[in-house]
């Protein structure tokens, strides 16, 4: 009996141990601070979640461009733990205009960086082979996707673009001389139909093909070494199956997410315990691969519900129970008076904003502690 029980023991032991991979980035040629970022964020997901906000200290509600400003800092003191910034202008723009673009770009990530935060990169890619931007317009958008593959009639076209995207990460440093990591999330939301990379406009292969290409061509090509590149579907999924629908694969993927606003009270709709099983199939799915996990995109326009922080948002997070690196929700636009997504001093949710940053689970721009470099194990 005692035989049989050691065996049984050794055997669930092992199928733990196969079922929580080891961190690993895909690139074994990283950087010594983008392995660290990603061994640090492995570690701090274990208790705790980086509050993030998109275009955070590029502009907010009612202001732009002001040094050492955010709407996130004006209301708690510090700025987020992880700011968003988008690749949308280094492309379908002249020459000067994408120069440009790059040296906002350059100071924006180098900033953040010297000040010990994170970037995270969206691509609202405008389409290459037609007009119509990055949303899809019937009878104007061509179904791209397929016309980027190696061998197609844009294919080409698509290698100078990333040329310019791998440009931007090869000469963005910190005043340390370091090249900055970042969190790379190209084609997200791609179950969706909204854009032309979406579902509706191309097949799962050619999907995964140009993920594929886009991820060896940055990283063996070109020489990038200091991306984290994310995965992030939108909420159309039930099951893990459907979650990986147009998943390319765990040797191209080092990070999994979703973005969800639907089950979090968009259009004044909530289905939080949905969001929290599709919250936790991601979380689950990492856990078992050795991913990181994140919710890449979340948040409630105008933010009208004044307990949102801590009574949908803190409570879905913690309720899933997975190990997530960070959140992240959308813009404050400058002009717009119901465009936003973060509080600002004298909104209503500002006092609960509050009580979800002193949360011991939350983590902001003040609260980190030298995420680019490895930390000795005591």
């Amino acid at each position: 009996m005692k035989k049989y029980c050691l065996i049984v023991t050794l055997f669930f032991a092992s199928v733990m141990l196969i079922a929580q991979k080891p961190a690993k980035l895909i690139d074994p040629h990283a950087t010594p601070e983008t392995k660290a970022l990603y061994l640090n964020l492995h570690r701090l997901s274990q208790k705790h979640i980086l509050f993030g906000h998109q275009h955070a200290t590029e502009y907010g509600h009612g202001w732009q461009g002001e040094e050492g400003r955010s709407d996130v800092k004006s209301v708690t003191g510090s700025h987020p733990a992880v700011i968003g910034v988008d690749f949308m202008g280094l492309s379908g723009r002249p020459r000067e205009e994408i120069e440009k673009e790059k040296r906002l770009l350059r100071k924006n990530i180098g900033d953040t960086y010297d000040r010990g935060g994170i970037t995270t990169v969206s691509w609202h890619f405008s389409n290459p082979a037609s007009a119509g931007g990055f949303y899809w317009k019937d009878s104007i958008s061509a179904p791209a996707v397929k016309l980027m593959v190696p061998g197609a009639s844009h294919h080409e076209q698509y290698k100078a673009i990333l040329k310019d995207v791998a440009d931007l990460a090869l000469t963005t440093k910190g005043k340390d001389g370091k090249l900055v990591p970042m969190i790379f999330r190209p084609y997200h939301e791609l179950d969706g139909w909204w854009f032309w990379w979406g579902a509706q406009h191309c097949t799962r292969e050619e999907l995964i093909t140009v993920w594929r290409f886009t991820v060896s061509y940055l990283r063996d090509s070109l020489g990038v070494h200091n991306f984290i590149y994310a995965f992030s579907p939108d909420c159309l999924y039930d099951t893990e199956a459907e979650y990986l629908d147009r998943y390319p694969g765990d040797m191209w993927v080092d990070m999994v997410g979703v973005d969800n606003y639907n089950d979090f009270g968009r259009y004044g709709r909530y289905n939080v315990d949905s969001g929290i099983l599709k919250l936790k199939i991601v979380s689950d799915y990492a856990k078992k691969t050795g991913k990181l996990a994140a919710f890449t995109e979340t948040g409630l326009e105008s933010i009208p519900n004044v307990t949102w922080w801590t009574g949908t948002l803190l409570r879905a997070l913690k309720k899933a129970g997975g190990k997530f690196a960070y959140v992240l929700v959308w813009r404050n636009d400058v002009t717009s008076p119901t465009h936003y997504y973060a509080p600002f001093p004298g909104h209503v949710s500002e006092k609960d904003f509050i009580k979800f940053f002193n949360d011991p689970y939350t983590l902001f721009e003040k609260d980190l502690d030298r995420v680019y470099q490895i930390r000795k194990q005591p």
